[in-house]
């Protein structure tokens, strides 16, 4: 069934955006990468060849993502899968009392604006190519696949942004999928836990060592290639719809 499918991956620079585009390739899709123009999108797209294209996108802009639909039709001709895996880290507490400062608004109004508005933006906008798609014999047009975090449900301290704005993610999911039923799109969402990331690779080896023996089983990180397993599963199971997957090793994290 992945022969000749087409997905955009936002996010698909690096991290579980990129291990997802490498395990649509290898089963025989043709991939769109979507990450900004600082990234190394480019290169990726080049080192995986013929069957993807990069176009530089900031998801919380409308006229990007159009921008990558019209290259997704010229070099493709439809789409069939979108997975949102762009989005941003932020960790500050709510008051800081000892410097008498409140946590930046600035910062969570970003926060929530690149991965809450920002996928909602590529959803809404998908959905308008992927429904243009023959149905296949289920009624099935395609599936629209979120990322949000473990931290949706067990936010840590100085979370209040990135947990809100992964929930965000968690709570439009269902309505969005019932919105969509009725043209055959599916939409669900993946809910990590801690993976091996370019952004958790920046932390000191021992700190890394602790956050794996917090891990239940297995314990240790998440892999990227695991959450494009995921991906592919759902992909390939048309029950799987409205819901939100926890990937996480039975992780719950603690204050």
């Amino acid at each position: 069934m992945f022969k000749g499918l087409v997905g955009i991956v936002t996010g698909g620079a690096s991290g579980l955006g990129k291990a997802t585009v490498e395990q649509l390739l290898k089963q025989g899709g043709r991939v769109v990468i979507c990450d900004l123009p600082s990234s190394p999108g480019a290169d990726v797209a080049k080192q995986f060849g013929n069957d993807t294209a990069f176009v530089p996108v900031d998801v919380t802009s409308e006229q990007d993502i159009r921008n990558a639909l019209q290259t997704t039709v010229d070099k493709f001709g439809r789409l069939d899968v979108a997975v949102n895996c762009a989005g941003i880290a932020t960790a500050s507490r709510i008051y800081n009392f000892k410097k008498e400062q409140p946590f930046d608004l600035k910062s969570f109004q970003k926060t929530i604006e690149v991965n809450l508005v920002g996928t909602f933006n590529v959803i809404r906008l998908v959905a308008g190519l992927i429904g243009k798609n023959a149905p296949n014999a289920d009624g099935q047009r395609g599936v629209i696949i979120n990322t949000a975090s473990i931290a949706a449900f067990d936010g840590q301290i100085g979370q209040a942004a990135y947990s809100a704005s992964k929930a965000g993610v968690v709570g439009m999911t269902l309505p969005v999928a019932r919105d969509l039923a009725k043209q055959g799109i599916r939409v669900v969402t993946i809910a990590p836990g801690l993976f091996r990331t370019p952004m958790m690779d920046q932390l000191p080896e021992p700190a890394i060592k602790q956050l794996e023996s917090s891990v239940p089983f297995p314990s240790r990180l998440g892999q990227p290639e695991e959450y494009a397993l995921l991906v592919q599963s759902i992909i390939q199971n048309p029950m799987i719809n409205g819901e939100t997957i926890r990937l996480d090793g039975s992780l719950r994290m603690q204050p």
